[in-house]
């Protein structure tokens, strides 16, 4: 009988029907079944946003170069302004920067950069609360920045727009912090499978680098939205490889110990990257002393010089990566474009501009991979794979160099190429380019940033004590503070949430139900005009993790680290009414007050 109960309750669950008795926005919220639903509207947005994004791409390219691609033209005249000749790439960063300089910093600050960084910021540090600006000003910046020559990648760009998109409709609909963050990577994750045809990597990309973590509930809901994305740009870009590239196969097994040698090579070489797109930066900081706004247009003219001699940097830049992997560039050419693609990606992110180093990362790899091959076949001719071969291989190891993310780095490999040839020397490679990433540098592309800023991604968290598994929160809630009514105004709010105890205060509506909780971040951004215009707290207030009376420690604990504030209610049984407060302090009076096992003891 008991099992038939708790069989029926699990599938109340997962059941996308709404109960009877449980109100709508509450099973949106707290339900499995109102996840799924979240995660396959996001997964739509994600992948409706994709298909624009793109869209703005070759619109801004074609209007600020006369081509839907100028990468793989060479020096040849902007059908728009014929007399000026090549010399227009002098102007077209200029003109973009123009444009997206003061968007970006009049809107969206978080618009600036490459994206993923500040994704990994807002879940670490944020509660996963992203802007809803950004998700416009993002696509905007980022397509007039690429359009203009930016030599920078799209997928960076695509992450925060689909996260931003995962955290408004969150943040909507008021859900807890710890489900917002997953919110906020089913985004990634969409925009991801979306953009590059991508279904499977796009999980593997939000769970390994956004959520770092593979819980199942959060690993469904992501696939869910990546699915849902892919469905719907598969619609609009045709389902197919991303590269259509050249079949390519082993000629002898001797062949490994050079994609192990090759792995390790692009592997140093994707570190390297890593401080030259820092160095460059800093460079930038240090020299620029204008107006923020101005400053990606007049930075514009260095990225506009360098275009002038290789115009092979001109955005994304995938047609020459394609012909790289064809074979259609000379040793020294390889390695000059390598090494160019690096100081432009670097200034372009350096000035101000907007875009990802996913895609960059990609190139750079291509290039050293393919000058790793023509070696190869120079020294073995006839018992060694076409440099192509070399080439591909050279993408996932300076990507997985970079970012020290090995099972994206070879599933995503995997599906932009669809050669499955590659699998065992791919995984080679990039096993060697991880290790000597690891021996190199302490941190990857996307931690480094938030490393300069203070922030440690692999802080040990604190493990719950299994006495708090015994205790109930009942025996150790503190009084509930004072609330403060639904209706009240921002600015008599603010007064009332300073002298709080711990910054926050319950939310109770005329009915005497509870409404969530408003902190005093939410009503110093509220004030400073940081986010919209709020009129009352219950626009502030956000429903932080539900526990009961009748919960454990345990689990009030791991309500209080997925919280973002100091404190949280203690609600009765039904889940309604507020009966109590609980805090760090509380639990930490009752680890002092109850004795230690002698397991604990012996184990301690």
């Amino acid at each position: 009988m008991a099992t038939t109960e708790h069989r029926s309750a699990a599938a109340r669950r997962w059941s996308l029907q709404v109960p009877a008795r449980v109100p709508m926005w509450e099973w949106v919220r707290e339900s499995r079944g109102g996840l799924v639903l979240l995660a396959l509207i996001i997964g739509a947005g994600a992948g409706g946003g994709a298909i624009v994004f793109r869209w703005l791409i070759t619109t801004f390219t074609k209007l600020l170069s006369g081509f839907p691609d100028y990468s793989a033209l060479g020096h040849i005249a902007n059908p728009h302004v014929p007399w000026l000749g090549s010399w227009f790439v002098l102007l077209a960063p200029v003109v973009a920067g123009l444009i997206y300089g003061p968007l970006v910093t009049k809107f969206a600050p978080e618009a600036r950069g490459h994206g993923v960084p500040e994704v990994m910021y807002a879940v670490a540090e944020r509660g996963g609360r992203i802007p809803p600006q950004v998700t416009i000003v993002k696509a905007l910046a980022s397509a007039l920045c690429i359009g203009g020559g930016g030599s920078v990648g799209r997928e960076g760009p695509i992450v925060q727009i689909g996260s931003a998109w995962g955290s408004s409709l969150g943040r909507w609909t008021r859900v807890p912090e710890n489900r917002l963050r997953i919110l906020v990577a089913c985004g990634a994750a969409g925009g991801i499978a979306a953009t590059f045809n991508a279904p499977i990597a796009g999980p593997f990309f939000a769970m390994e680098l956004i959520l770092r973590d593979f819980a199942a509930e959060s690993f469904g809901a992501v696939v869910l939205s990546s699915v849902t994305a892919s469905v719907i740009g598969r619609a609009a870009f045709g389902n197919h490889p991303f590269l259509d590239l050249p079949a390519f196969s082993l000629k002898s097994g001797w062949e490994y110990l050079a994609f192990a040698l090759l792995g390790l090579v692009i592997g140093a070489i994707g570190v390297a990257f890593t401080h030259v797109l820092y160095w460059i930066e800093d460079a930038c900081d240090w020299a620029w002393r204008g107006p923020e706004w101005l400053r990606p247009a007049v930075g514009g003219l260095l990225l506009g010089g360098l275009l002038l001699v290789l115009p092979q940097m001109y955005g994304v830049g995938y047609p020459v990566l394609a012909h790289a992997i064809d074979g259609k560039y000379v040793l020294w050419m390889l390695l000059v474009l390598m090494v160019g693609k690096m100081i432009a990606t670097s200034l372009t992110i350096g000035i101000g501009g907007s875009g990802g180093v996913f895609a960059p990362s990609l190139f750079i790899g291509a290039m050293g991979g393919t000058a790793f091959g023509v070696v190869v076949n120079h020294l073995f001719p006839g018992a060694s794979a076409a440099p192509g071969m070399y080439g591909l291989i050279g993408m996932g190891a300076a990507f997985a160099g970079a970012t020290r993310a090995a099972i994206t780095a070879v599933i995503i490999l995997f599906e932009l190429t669809g050669e499955y040839t590659i699998i065992l020397p791919l995984m080679l490679a990039i096993v060697a380019a991880t290790g000597i990433s690891r021996a190199l540098s302490k941190e990857t592309i996307y931690t480094l940033k938030l490393t300069r800023r203070g922030v440690n991604l692999d802080a040990a968290h604190a493990r719950s004590d299994r006495r708090l598994d015994r205790r109930p929160i009942s025996a150790v809630m503190e009084l509930m503070p004072e609330p403060i009514a639904a209706d009240t105004s921002v600015a008599a709010a603010g007064r009332a949430v300073w002298l709080s105890a711990n910054g926050v205060l319950p939310v109770i509506g005329h009915d005497q139900r509870y409404h969530g909780c408003v902190t005093a971040r939410a009503v110093a951004e509220a004030m400073t005009g940081a986010q919209p215009t709020h009129t009352t707290v219950a626009d502030l207030a956000v429903i932080p993790p539900r526990i009961t009376q009748d919960s454990t420690l345990a689990e009030g604990l791991d309500a209080l680290t997925g919280a973002e504030s100091t404190g949280i209610p203690v609600l009765d049984p039904g889940g309604q009414t507020v009966v109590g407060w609980l805090t760090h302090r509380a639990v930490l009076t009752a680890l002092q007050d109850s004795p230690p096992r002698p397991a604990d003891r012996q184990a301690a």
